[in-house]
């Protein structure tokens, strides 16, 4: 496995982070205890969650699942840097969402209980909360980190002027502000490129791409389909919509004899501003499968390739439209 620096902090992450949505909703206890165990064992220990992840609201299953099997001891929490999120709805008071420093506090303090440990390395903002001024954000989130409840923010589906924003507002606080933010980022969605990378890049970031197989249409979904698989409804339009691209797509990865979810992988790891995509494999084997993008990078021809399929907004804002 090969490690990385999160954003500008010096605590080193796996170039792979696990993601544990579907742990609970399509992937019980047992199978999820066997993924985390083989994640550790292959070096993955940059783990990520969150507390409305699991389908049941307010209860946390996702948290719960990962908690117990932090509660095996061996060793787990010690070796794993452990993410989860705050913002969406955990109950049905009007304060039970958002980032208001009584929900943060409420919500991290829910967060520990589940996770069955006594702090979170990596505490993320799921959203930003327009209500919610940034000095209340702030006080409370450098009160969670005195207390040793949390040690590094970070943010999640953020545009760069919110990253920008945030970063600002921390440094009249003194304050060390945001150190990764996790977008929606892959071959087929790549508007991050105008304004949110390089607002990364600026204030010392990293980024952690969620979604990098594009919900399943970068992993092969043509052939899958063709080979009787069933795809959700939603996958099914978006195939459809995308599908001369797709065509294309799979056709070069079978010329370099690579699955289409290994070159997708390949494809973000080449860029320097991502610190780890998050996979979040259902079973062992899309565990194992995911492994491969590491060990063979893409060269610039492949790359290439790539962008005429999949060509992105044309760069950074504002030499992409301006210039």
């Amino acid at each position: 496995m090969k490690y990385t620096r999160l954003g500008r902090t010096g605590v080193k992450v796996s170039r792979l982070c696990l993601g544990t949505m579907n742990f609970g909703p399509q992937t019980d206890e047992k199978t999820a205890y066997a993924i985390m165990d083989r994640a550790l064992e292959l070096g993955i220990q940059f783990f990520d969650t969150a507390n409305v992840y699991g389908g049941k609201l307010g209860e946390g299953v996702t948290e719960q699942i990962v908690g117990r099997w932090l509660a095996q001891g061996g060793g787990r929490r010690e070796q794993v840097v452990l993410a989860t999120k705050v913002f969406s709805k955990m109950g049905q008071g009007p304060n039970d969402q958002g980032l208001s420093a009584r929900h943060i506090r409420q919500a991290c303090d829910a967060s520990l209980r589940r996770l069955q440990t006594d702090h979170i390395d990596l505490y993320q903002m799921h959203h930003v909360d327009p209500q919610v001024p940034w000095d209340e954000i702030w006080q409370a989130m450098e009160l969670l980190v005195q207390q040793g409840k949390i040690i590094y923010v970070g943010s999640s589906n953020f545009a760069a002027w919110n990253i920008a924003q945030a970063q600002a507002a921390a440094a009249r606080r003194c304050f060390y502000g945001l150190v990764s933010e996790q977008s929606l980022y892959n071959l087929n969605a790549r508007m991050i490129e105008l304004e949110v990378i390089p607002a990364c890049r600026a204030f010392g970031l990293g980024l952690i791409p969620w979604s990098p197989l594009g919900g399943g249409m970068l992993g092969g979904a043509l052939q899958k389909a063709k080979d009787g698989r069933r795809a959700a409804d939603r996958l099914r339009q978006q195939m459809e919509k995308a599908r001369p691209k797709l065509e294309t797509y799979e056709a070069l990865c079978r010329t370099w004899g690579r699955s289409p979810a290994d070159v997708a992988l390949a494809w973000l790891l080449g860029n320097p501003a991502v610190t780890a995509p998050i996979v979040g494999p259902r079973t062992l084997a899309q565990l194992d499968d995911a492994l491969r993008a590491l060990d063979h990078p893409l060269d610039d021809d492949a790359r290439k390739q790539l962008d005429a399929i999949f060509p992105g907004p044309g760069g950074e804002a504002p030499m992409a439209y301006a210039w």
